[in-house]
């Protein structure tokens, strides 16, 4: 009873967050600080750690805040700098050669290249990249915040080069402990490693098929002017036919190549399908489909964020080529930042770092300006000025503008981060607890008994939601999601996968990636309608992936009860 009662008060935080944020539609700039001292109280009084190890814990988590914002920043500079150089006009227009079909756009922008964006970089990136690009191609900011949170789904697991895996899941393990077992069976770490890099993808391969059908269903039934069901699923064969192009190449990437490339590989095909087939009008609906006019937009559709033509008006017109080749810059450097190691080394050598922060084990923080996504996209800017022929003042203007736009989303992330991390690091402490994290889990685990395998992407998502990451909730759950397994006598490699596929699709409504998408696109004080709305795909991804997950634990139970271990 004792270990339910702190469980439930785990809890606490979170469903302080959705009651604020959800419920009663607080704007996170009043609801986080809110929920960081109920945590702060909790973990002082319940949990028992001590003043200081909090105290660290929120030093840890305003490292971090500074790393988030910096990526948020440099995202923001891209696009006011395109503002300002005419190179938004031009992607505006080259979109007419595809299609005007506002469905189309949002498959291939939202998903296919912020896949890629994903794959490159990770750190939720994709959504601040394509989110204010989709409000610069004429989207509402709320539906090109919800769009872009929803990419956070099925690249998320092989992101920034695979770190979720091959840190997350790694390093979350007992390496050691369970290379001995396998060892003595006749095989190794690698061999099992691989076989939860394979499950993953293919789980995901199975279950975000459907992402960018369901993307343009949530896009055209909260933002279309008929609010209808009915015209997201008219472009049902080409939302599928994207979903196979990205998810096929992917998981054949995830089985055979391993962690490191899936969502690259996986986009890169699909945008060499789906693009020359979008032209040709392949599997297109007989109508058009565009948002109602902007004129009719409620207020909370509208960010902070304009994009008008007729600010590049005098200005040379810039070739659809020269607007969208500042993006394949920022591509192509993420990957050679992540895959060439000369490079890789040079940038990691800059880094302002704090290890064990006030005294305190195991909390330490550190940022490396040039290598996270934020360093890179100031280079892209950098290159942009010139290939574009900037004017100083032009470029004067475009870090104006993206300096105001941070100013709100720092305020948010300042208390949601060190929240999150107080959590996280609540596992030393003088009542020798288990961390926050691990004791809901225990609690839902402990709830649902033999049918656990369907719950365990929900717990993921759990982690993630709480995180704001992937790769550390794999980190805090994957030892966790293991030993329950051996508990219940079922494969541990599809357990772990499950955990890497949940906490996957729980970046959809991860706080602080919200409010950094939002800050992108200047729409802070509406997280709560975003989160309503992306509750919907979350809760399709971890259900689906707990069907599948459960269906292939009994079929791979039945085939061999000897190999329950993998």
């Amino acid at each position: 009873m004792h270990d339910t009662l702190l469980a439930l008060l785990a809890f606490t935080p979170l469903l302080l967050a959705g009651i604020l944020l959800i419920g009663l539609r607080m704007a996170a700039r009043v609801a986080m600080p809110i929920v960081f001292a109920v945590t702060a109280v909790i973990a002082l009084l319940a949990w028992d750690m001590t003043f200081t190890r909090v105290l660290a814990s929120t030093l840890q988590g305003l490292m971090l805040t500074v790393a988030i914002l910096w990526i948020i920043f440099g995202a923001i500079l891209l696009l006011n700098t395109l503002k300002h150089s005419g190179g938004i006009t031009a992607i505006r227009n080259g979109f007419s050669g595809i299609s005007p079909d506002r469905r189309v756009q949002a498959i291939i922008v939202a998903w296919l290249f912020g896949c890629f964006i994903e794959g490159a970089s990770g750190f939720g990136t994709p959504a601040a990249v394509a989110a204010p690009l989709m409000v610069a191609l004429g989207f509402p900011a709320l539906a090109a915040v919800v769009v872009g949170m929803m990419i956070q789904s099925t690249p998320v697991s092989f992101g920034a080069v695979g770190t979720p895996i091959v840190v997350g899941v790694s390093g979350g393990l007992d390496r050691a402990g369970i290379s001995q077992v396998l060892e003595a069976g006749g095989a190794g770490w690698l061999d099992y490693f691989h076989l939860v890099a394979g499950e993953v993808a293919v789980i995901h391969a199975i279950v975000g098929v459907l992402m960018p059908l369901l993307m343009v269903m949530v896009m055209v039934r909260f933002f279309g002017a008929n609010r209808s069901w009915r015209e997201g699923l008219a472009i049902a064969p080409f939302a599928l036919f994207a979903g196979i192009s990205f998810v096929v190449p992917y998981a054949l990437a995830g089985v055979l190549l391993g962690p490191e490339f899936p969502s690259m590989i996986g986009a890169m095909v699909g945008l060499a399908i789906v693009v020359p087939a979008a032209r040709r009008g392949f599997l297109m609906p007989r109508e058009s489909w565009d948002f109602p006019e902007a004129t009719a937009w409620p207020d909370h559709w509208i960010g902070k964020l304009v994009i008008k033509t007729d600010e590049v008006v005098g200005k040379t017109p810039i070739s659809t080529f020269m607007g969208w080749l500042p993006y394949v810059l920022l591509a192509l450097l993420l990957v050679a930042s992540r895959t060439v190691a000369p490079l890789k080394e040079a940038l990691t050598s800059v880094s302002l770092s704090w290890g064990n922060i006030l005294g305190e084990p195991g909390i330490s923080g550190s940022i490396q300006p040039l290598y996270l996504p934020g360093g890179i996209l100031l280079m892209v800017v950098l290159l942009t000025a010139v290939l574009h022929r900037m004017r100083l003042g032009e470029l004067r203007a475009a870090f104006g503008e993206s300096t105001r736009t941070l100013v709100g989303a720092g305020f948010v992330l300042v208390f949601t981060i060190p929240m999150v991390r107080i959590l996280i690091n609540s596992g030393v402490n003088a009542a020798d607890l288990v961390s926050m994290p691990v004791a809901m889990a225990r609690l839902v685990a402990d709830g649902v008994g033999d049918i656990y395998p369907l719950f365990a992407p929900t717990v993921g998502a759990l982690g993630a939601f709480i995180a704001g990451s992937n790769t550390v909730s794999n980190l805090m759950l994957s030892d966790f999601q293991f030993n329950v397994a051996q508990q219940l006598g079922v494969s541990t490699a599809m357990m772990v996968a499950l955990q890497a596929v949940g906490a996957a699709a729980g970046n959809m409504i991860a706080i602080h990636n919200v409010v950094a998408a939002s800050a992108t696109v200047g729409l802070l004080g509406r997280e709560g309608i975003t989160i309503r709305k992306t509750i919907l795909p979350t809760i399709y991804y971890v259900v689906a992936a707990g069907l599948v997950g459960l269906v292939a634990i009994q079929l791979w139970a039945i085939a061999d009860p000897l190999l329950r271990l993998t």
